[in-house]
């Protein structure tokens, strides 16, 4: 077993807490990662085409990615006790590499479905061993701080791959898997020399004493965890199920728009969304993870559901930004109250609250596609909004906070 090495959160000059260096580091990476898979996004679905296979076969290599994420992460908690974040953090990136380089010159399609099922079981580990090390080396006062310039990374890199993806695209429908490769390969890289390499405590005391080890059971009954865990549902359910699957439809069959529109509409969002991510970051700090949660969850709710009423393209894209200005907040608040019911658990209840998230992913396209297929596009888009009310309505069971720590 590894050893735990508490440490005393460090403090900029004005006495206030600031980002460890851990943190920092984990946003660039995430950046590098976020570029490779917007680049590899866009072509993904033409590369698994020119293997002359339907679109069922597409929907299983997109699908077989989320699906070993999920059956992955209940292991990674225990990985990470015993090798530590940044030696699985380096190993799931460096398989993610190793998978996509593979998927440029696999020669048939069952090849680049297994070499997809390997990329997503090294996906989780990546994201597990980065969100367990980046709660444990943050100070509760700033949890929400370094969770949004974390999420800060996977957004700006999420902006730029698509981009370089059409560009590369140009050259060879390889030519982006080759490239992922690379920026994975940057950011394993970049976590092995710099990354604290055992877990570096911000929860000790200001004697240094290491905070208690909250037991598992105990995690797992706190309502902070349980809010947090639906609102990641939720969200994995309505990103990835609803937003993604059924709005690019929806302009093209309901508004009668090119798909264009569609390429439009997410990049002003994303980018309200990474403009929100600052202030939705203090707010978690300053006011409250219940708040953040409660606010949030009903402001998705409420624009979710409006999306399939919009009259027109100009309207939907107000409602998807200020579903990002939403999503900004359920990126940061949930992940910080994990943090703060879990203190120094370690990875299990980071790969529980991943995997809630990786399910909504799965299910969520499948059954969105089923309600707006068999019943109507509202209702598809009204079980979205259904989950967030349920969350925002179980976060009022989360205790309040009794004083707020003002980051730098």
């Amino acid at each position: 077993m590894r050893l735990f090495r508490p440490r005393t959160p460090s403090t900029g000059a004005d006495g206030q807490p600031r980002l460890s260096r851990d943190v920092l580091v984990l946003g660039v990476i995430a950046f590098f990662v976020m570029v490779g898979f917007g680049v590899v996004v866009p072509v993904l679905p033409v590369y698994v085409r020119s293997f002359g296979v339907g679109n069922l076969e597409i929907g299983a290599v997109v699908s077989a990615f989320a699906l070993m994420r999920f059956v992955a992460s209940p292991f990674c908690g225990r990985l990470i006790d015993w090798a530590g974040e940044r030696t699985i953090l380096a190993a799931g990136i460096g398989i993610v590499a190793l998978s996509s380089g593979l998927a440029g010159i696999a020669q048939n399609y069952p090849q680049l479905l297994l070499l997809r099922g390997a990329g997503g079981i090294g996906s989780a580990m990546f994201t597990v061993s980065a969100m367990t090390l980046l709660l444990g080396s943050t100070a509760p006062g700033i949890r929400g701080r370094a969770i949004g310039f974390y999420q800060g990374g996977f957004l700006l890199g999420g902006m730029a791959g698509p981009a370089l993806g059409g560009l590369l695209a140009t050259i060879s429908l390889t030519a982006p898997f080759f490239f992922y490769a690379g920026t994975l390969a940057i950011a394993g890289v970049l976590g092995l020399l710099l990354l604290s390499p055992g877990y570096r405590n911000a929860t000790a005391d200001a004697s240094g004493a290491s905070a208690p080890r909250v037991p598992f059971r105990a995690v797992l009954a706190d309502p902070r965890f349980r809010a947090a865990c639906l609102a990641n549902f939720a969200q994995g359910w309505t990103s990835f199920g609803v937003r993604n699957a059924l709005i690019p439809v929806l302009v093209v069959e309901v508004l009668r728009g090119p798909s264009s529109w569609t390429g439009v509409a997410f990049a002003v969002a994303a980018v309200a969304q990474t403009l929100a991510l600052a202030p939705a970051a203090r707010f978690v700090d300053t006011v409250g993870r219940r708040p953040a949660i409660i606010g949030a969850c009903l402001l998705a709710a409420v624009t979710i559901f409006a999306v399939p009423f919009a009259p027109n393209i100009v309207v939907l894209t107000v409602l998807l930004c200020v579903y990002g200005v939403a999503s900004a907040f359920l990126g940061t608040a949930p992940a910080a109250a994990v943090g703060d019911a879990a203190g120094a658990g370690g990875g299990r209840p980071v790969a529980v609250f991943s995997m809630f998230s990786d399910f909504g992913a799965i299910i969520g396209p499948l059954a969105a596609g089923l309600l707006a297929d068999s019943v109507s596009y509202p209702v598809a888009f009204g079980v979205g909004a259904l989950f967030f009310l349920a969350t925002s309505a179980l976060a009022l069971r989360m205790p309040r906070e009794t004083r707020a720590v003002r980051p730098a």
